[in-house]
């Protein structure tokens, strides 16, 4: 795995942007509740700037880690400052800046505690973007821990809908997960005998023996699992969703739940490929009975959050599906999904937080001829449905064509289960569309107003990354394929 050192630290700006972006809110006296509100909108900005000039700078014909910065941290320990950019983990920086920056945008109208929210919100993104760009296991867990706790008081302060339950949950099963990929890195930093937490230095061939590897495998898979909502540790997730700000559900469902898929791929399947092999078809196994269980469950949901909930532990299951296939077909499937699910999660949370702060309600059943009332919110979430349904030309078409092609090769039977439990998956999603936004007019919501072009920005920004990528899919294939291609025909 070639290494490019960068000649200016790109990654660190980022991280930097999140931590001034911090310092500089609280500094802002609370009630310059406007100017707290630019500073985030200008420093989430620089992220998202700065993410997309990586994205599209990187050289695809070198491929291999590029815009590395290296800085010895701890040399007892081996621990290393060590961050770098690859076909992986490109786009999951590409997703959390876009999601961040209309995350922040999508919760301008906030008047409560505003400095505490977008304060915690940038810690939060900063944990996130850490472990994206991070390829020392030190930093990479102290990022995991950083992305997880703030998410507590963003939830029980600002959420609703048993907001305290929601919050606690959540935070209990995360560390839970915690406690099972922090033994595993000791574990493989021990049985290595090479000092280092080093994920380069870790990766080389026949370092840990099967054994080893199957057995701290099972430990990230599990561990990082939990928070990609593999069932069926994935109970937490709609109930988070549900309970959780809109801006928080946008970065939760977009992003955070990719650290717990990117964690499974970046360590578990880096480090301990025999293990990935031999687990492989109990990763297979579960993301079936997910993606089928999700459609089904989603199938039966009254509340709009809950469909969302539910249609992304479906989603997150293909996610899965795909890693489990040890293709490159797959892994090209998973990532994509990863980040076109999370760009039209952020999409649907960001329409229906537009919706419940007008109407009040959530439920399905409250909110006929939507369509008639709101045109232009409608439309967003529309949009974010019919993505999610995997209609051609969409972002989320390309992820799920590639799964399932790869998961027919592999696992007939699951790929079978999966394409079933998406016609499901269609079924509730446009029952959804035709109950809340196209069935009888709701006369009590009849004076509402339909959403202005200013805080309409957002949701256009979503949708033009859905529509440029769904058209040109190539923009993100051949980005992931620097990383797929030398992965797959390097195993064992």
């Amino acid at each position: 795995m070639l290494t490019a050192y960068a000649d200016f630290p790109y990654l660190t700006a980022i991280l930097l942007s999140c931590v001034i972006g911090l310092l500089m809110i609280l500094f802002i006296p609370e009630e310059r509740q406007t100017a707290i509100k630019w500073v985030s909108a200008v420093c989430s900005g620089i992220t998202l700037i700065l993410s997309t000039y990586l994205f599209f700078a990187y050289d695809k014909g070198r491929g291999g880690l590029q815009f590395a910065e290296k800085l010895s941290w701890e040399p007892s320990l081996g621990i290393t400052y060590f961050n770098a950019a690859d076909g992986f983990s490109l786009p999951m920086l590409l997703l959390t800046g876009i999601v961040f920056f209309t995350a922040v945008l999508t919760m301008w109208e906030l008047e409560y505690r505003v400095k505490e929210f977008f304060a915690l919100t940038f810690l939060l993104v900063a944990g996130v973007f850490g472990l994206f760009m991070s390829f020392d296991l030190f930093f990479i867990f102290i990022w995991y821990d950083v992305s997880l706790f703030p998410m507590y008081l963003l939830i029980a302060v600002w959420g609703s809908t048993r907001k305290e339950y929601g919050a606690m949950k959540l935070t209990l099963y995360l560390l839970a997960g915690s406690a099972l990929i922090l033994p595993g890195m000791i574990y493989l930093f021990v049985q290595s005998g090479l000092n280092t937490f080093n994920l380069v230095e870790l990766m080389q061939p026949g370092l840990f023996t099967p054994f080893q590897q199957k057995f701290a495998f099972l430990l990230f898979y599990i561990g990082f699992g939990i928070l990609a909502g593999v069932w069926p540790f994935h109970t937490w997730s709609p109930v988070g969703h549900v309970a959780a700000p809109t801006g928080v559900s946008m970065i939760h469902a977009g992003v955070l739940m990719k650290i717990g898929a990117f964690g499974i791929l970046r360590i578990g399947m880096f480090l301990c490929p025999q293990g990935w092999q031999y687990w492989a078809q109990l990763m297979a196994l579960l993301a079936a009975v997910g993606i089928v269980y999700g459609a089904l469950v989603g199938l039966k949901q009254t509340d709009l959050k809950f469909v969302i909930g539910y249609s992304s532990v479906s989603h997150m299951g293909i996610v899965g599906l795909g890693l489990a296939t040890v293709t490159v077909d797959g892994l090209n499937g998973a990532v994509f999904q990863m980040f076109a699910h999370g760009v039209m999660t952020a999409l649907l949370f960001s329409s229906v937080g537009y919706i419940y702060d007008r109407t009040h309600t959530r439920m399905i059943g409250e909110l006929g001829g939507l369509s008639r009332i709101m045109p232009v919110a409608s439309g967003y979430f529309i949009i974010a449905a019919l993505t999610g349904i995997g209609v051609p030309f969409l972002a989320s078409f390309w992820g799920e064509l590639l799964v399932f092609i790869s998961s027919f090769r592999v696992y007939p039977v699951r790929g079978a289960m999966a394409v079933a439990a998406l016609v499901i998956s269609a079924l509730f999603m446009l029952r959804v569309v035709q109950k809340a936004f196209y069935g009888p007019r709701n006369e009590k919501f009849a004076q509402l107003s339909d959403i202005t072009p200013v805080l309409g920005i957002p949701r256009i920004i979503l949708v033009a990354v859905i529509v440029i990528f769904g058209i040109y899919p190539s923009l993100m294939f051949d980005m992931i394929d620097t990383a797929s291609i030398p992965f797959v025909n390097g195993l064992p």
